[in-house]
């Protein structure tokens, strides 16, 4: 046997060595919008964006304490522990953009649950999307986000669509309190602006009248021009403004002042649903109506889901997105594992295979009901309730 026979003949055993132990040959990741890798023992990072500072911070924390309860029952996905990146989406077009850069220029993040406003969500969705990410809000619920001619690829939400709210508000006000004349005040967020425009038109096509369309600033503490306005064109017996928190308390509070509209019935949406809001609209509110998601959920995930929330956050949930927070993150989870391959301990995620797998779920059964997702990324089950504000508590009375 000759040296130079011995010398090929070992390479090739180390060759063969080295591929058994490897379990085949490398990974290489042909996903069109790339892969995200973590190493034996790295965790598995997701972001989220959600508003946690300022006058909405109970919105978006209450959803963010949906996402960290999916994570502890969650635990790991393939062998990797799961940590949290959580930004703040400032309930604004400016945090949603600055929330978005900052988590697009982070490789290791896999995907993201957010933001909680729309007004965030516009930006954020075009940042996310154009980098190859993919991220489900728990809270958007402005039309304009799953509109044909407007979405962005790789967003999704697990909140409802407000083309249901807006009518489910116009049908109470309409059929339920038996009220002809509306009208409808938005801060020009796509939001607020959505919600109001799709009450009045479903007002109107009850066979209602809606006396006055119009509009505050953000920002704005007095309210009262706007009023006057509104008690000029009708008076109207019932005003809906689904606006937040700091410029819903001005609504509240300052419409009973103006002339003409001391018996107006009052009503917001689930942006002014929270303890901050309470205390925003005090006892002017009370009595007050608030359209938003349907909480009357059941079952024994959501019993251990609200026993945790309250043993980890020592109380009931703060809002209204907490659970749809948390069937955002078990989406992504759930695609993480379809789709994610185990390279020896090493995992990969392609981008474009978890965007593909999260708008391909369908009947997924979460806390917030049946999960099945359409082309633009409107995954809700969506049912809606009204409540009123007694004693200082939001009390379901409708459906």
């Amino acid at each position: 046997m000759s040296k130079r026979f011995v010398v090929i003949l070992g390479v090739l055993i180390v060759a063969l060595m080295t591929l058994a132990s490897c379990g085949g040959p490398a990974f290489e990741c042909d996903d069109p919008l790339g892969c995200v890798t973590y190493e034996e023992g790295d965790p598995v990072r997701i972001a989220s964006a959600l508003v946690i500072s300022g006058p909405n911070t109970d919105l978006g924390t209450d959803s963010q304490y949906g996402v960290e309860i999916a994570i502890d029952f969650k635990e790991e996905i393939m062998g990797h522990p799961i940590e949290l990146q959580a930004e703040d989406d400032g309930c604004s077009a400016e945090g949603g953009q600055t929330a978005g850069q900052k988590i697009v220029a982070d490789p290791s993040i896999a995907a993201v649950v957010g933001t909680s406003c729309s007004g965030a969500g516009v930006p954020m969705s075009k940042v996310v999307s154009e980098a190859g990410f993919s991220m489900v809000s728990p809270s958007n619920t402005a039309p304009s986000l799953t509109d044909p001619e407007l979405h962005e690829a790789g967003y999704l939400r697990t909140a409802h669509n407000d083309k249901v709210q807006g009518k489910a508000m116009a049908e109470y006000a309409y059929n339920e309190l038996g009220l002809t004349t509306a009208a409808a005040i938005h801060d020009g967020d796509p939001y607020t602006e959505g919600l109001a425009r799709v009450f009045a038109d479903s007002f109107e096509e009850l066979g209602g009248t809606v006396v006055e369309f119009t509009a505050v600033n953000k920002g704005d503490t007095d309210m009262r021009p706007v009023l006057t306005s509104v008690a000029a064109a009708g008076p109207p017996e019932f005003i809906y403004y689904p606006v937040f928190t700091a410029e819903g308390g001005f609504l509240t509070k300052q419409a009973k002042e103006v002339a003409g509209l001391e018996n107006t019935v009052l009503a917001a949406a689930d942006g002014m649903i929270s303890s901050a809001a309470t205390e925003a609209v005090g006892e002017a509110g009370e009595g007050m109506y608030f359209s938003g998601p349907d909480l009357s959920f059941s079952g024994q995930i959501y019993e251990d889901f609200l026993a945790k929330y309250v043993e980890k956050y020592g109380s009931e949930p703060i809002s209204v997105f907490h659970a749809h927070a948390f069937d955002a993150a078990n989406m992504i989870f759930g695609c993480i594992e379809e789709v994610g391959v185990d390279d020896g301990g090493t995992l990969h995620i392609g981008r474009q295979a978890l965007r593909d797998c999260l708008f391909a779920t369908q009947n997924y059964q979460g806390i917030t009901g049946n999960l099945t997702c359409d082309q633009y990324g409107d995954c809700a089950d969506p049912k809606i309730s009204v409540s009123q504000l007694q004693n200082g508590e939001y009390v379901r009375i409708w459906p």
